[in-house]
């Protein structure tokens, strides 16, 4: 028969029966307790001075604990005889256990092949507490109030299962993002099918709404999305959620990393949503899902009485927590993008596959940027430098004061401006130019205006406004045609070539060959004929 230890009622019934002068068969009968049993309780209270003759009122508390005291000695050290046995063992049981690393249910069997009997939990606690040897064992706690009302809300991740995604036409992962309340415990489940910062914020959105205000302290576990870097006392949060935390009002305490224990409340509430909730029943999709887990919040897991408040969460919510609440937003929250991008050659960066201008003394160096819907801020060492509209992807915006002045014109195909540079050098250049661009495609054709400026810069503005003018009239719209005019001096019309003046000094080459050595030359040119030809006449 297993021990059953003998409660102090009990052992007060036993002698009030006795004392009313029951016997020990009678009283073992009518207490369910061995008789064997009722005789020493019985023994112990009359060594102790227990008056068979007297009444009830000798069966006081102090005198049943001295009783008990007595038949069942208290433990000064705290230990029993298996304790006291395995003490003695205390050498051997070091040397299997940790020399042989043998397994504590090893040495259990070898204890008993040797005559040393003990129960095999109490072998496991003596290795772990007195050896050091074992599985640790989680530690006492206690209970940390709830604090105030409408102060902490407690937020945990957890996985339910798999359901159906008409968009991809298979099964997904279903997550649970779970806010519950400290004091009231009226939860709140989010269903997403990712954790990303976007599913994490509209999941927080989601929750204001439903309890009509924000809460004032966020504790979540240490998700990505919240926490960069975990740390039991400075852990570096995410710059996107801090962002949200500080538009809605809130402070973050994140919970410390493998320690349940920093949100109880909502631990034990994510497999009672995954047992009650999703557990034998069939979703069409998120959507579906996530209204019916609306409704199971407010109705079965709201209504029902709570084992540890024995409140109805959803009323303990509504007449403690929610008057106390901050005001819900009004506003969407406009979720921005982080990136660190490097500034190319071409004066711009990527972000979201869209591209932005940047100075050009920025070019190689990785800037910091926040865009949100519209706008796109970019920072250096902490420094505002640009601002750009936000712009769809494959899209740019560049502003023209990053770009060098001379490559402003070409890479912003600004057209007016490069027919404005063609004009101000003559009206016929810039009605060539016009001409040039009159065309579906007319920044194919930039190019050749800035060739035609070339020209300018080469001839002169006069002459080239000639050529442009004759081209014109003649309706041949060709820069190349204005080179050749140039080059052959046609451009005024007659077919005589302009002769170019020559510099009034001519400089003398450093390795230039005197005249006499061309005159030298030519000499014994003619004697050599000379002799030639007398050779022939003596033949």
């Amino acid at each position: 028969m297993a021990f059953r230890e003998v409660r102090v009622f009990e052992v007060r019934e036993v002698l009030r029966l006795w004392l009313l002068g029951e016997g020990q068969r009678a009283v073992s009968r009518l207490a369910g307790m061995d008789r064997k049993t009722v005789r020493r309780y019985i023994e112990a209270a009359e060594e102790l001075g227990l008056d068979r003759q007297g009444d009830v009122g000798q069966l006081s508390d102090v005198f049943l604990g001295l009783v008990v005291e007595k038949v069942r000695p208290h433990r000064s050290d705290g230990r029993g005889e298996a304790r006291r046995l395995l003490d003695g063992h205390r050498d051997q049981l070091l040397k299997w256990l940790d020399t042989e690393g043998l397994t504590v249910v090893k040495a259990h069997e070898l204890l008993e092949r040797s005559g040393v009997v003990v129960p095999e939990r109490t072998l496991h606690r003596y290795a772990l507490e007195e050896l050091g040897i074992g599985r640790s064992v989680r530690g006492t706690t206690v209970r940390v109030d709830d604090g105030e009302p409408g102060d902490e809300l407690q937020v945990d991740f957890g996985k339910l299962g798999r359901i159906a995604d008409p968009e991809v036409a298979k099964g997904r992962d279903l997550w649970a993002l779970v806010f519950t309340p400290v004091v009231s415990r009226f939860s709140f489940v989010w269903l997403t099918h990712r954790q990303t910062i976007d599913d994490v914020i509209a999941g927080f959105e989601a929750a204001w709404r439903f309890f009509g205000g924000v809460f004032a302290t966020v504790i979540p576990d240490n998700m990505k999305t919240v926490v960069n870097q975990a740390d039991a006392l400075e852990p570096r949060l995410n710059q996107a959620f801090v962002e949200y935390a500080q538009a809605r009002g809130f402070k973050i305490d994140p919970a410390r990393v493998r320690s349940p224990q920093d949100k109880p409340r909502v631990e034990r509430v994510v497999p009672f949503v995954r047992n009650s909730f999703f557990a034998g029943e069939t979703f069409i999709d998120l959507a579906d899902a996530q209204r019916r887990v609306e409704g199971w919040c407010r109705q079965r897991a709201g209504m029902r009485v709570h084992g540890t408040t024995q409140l109805r969460p959803a009323e303990h919510f509504r007449l403690e927590e929610h008057p106390l609440l901050a005001p819900p937003p009004t506003s969407v929250y406009d979720v921005p993008i982080y990136a660190t991008a490097k500034v190319h050659r071409d004066h711009h960066i990527e972000v979201a596959k869209a591209l932005y201008s940047i100075p050009g003394n920025l070019i190689g160096t990785r800037v910091d940027v926040r865009a949100d819907r519209s706008l796109v801020r970019v920072f250096s060492r902490g420094q505002l430098v640009k601002v750009h509209p936000r712009q769809r992807p494959g899209s740019r915006s560049t502003d023209p004061d990053d770009l060098p002045s001379n490559k402003t014109v070409y890479a912003m195909r600004d057209l007016d401006k490069l027919q404005r540079m063609a004009a101000e050098h003559g009206p016929a250049i810039g009605a060539y130019a016009t001409a040039l661009l009159d065309i579906p495609l007319p920044w194919t054709k930039m190019r050749q205006v800035y060739a035609l400026l070339g020209l300018v810069n080469k001839w002169g503005p006069g002459r080239v406004n000639a050529a442009c003018q004759r081209a014109l009239d003649a309706e041949a719209v060709n820069v190349g045609l204005i080179g050749r005019m140039l080059e052959r001096g046609t451009e005024t019309g007659d077919n005589t070539p302009v002769q170019q003046a020559l510099p009034g000094t001519v400089i003398t080459g450093r390795f230039a060959r005197d005249d006499d050595h061309f005159a030298l030359r030519a000499a014994r040119t003619v004697q050599t004929a000379f002799a030639a030809a007398l050779a022939e006449d003596d033949q």
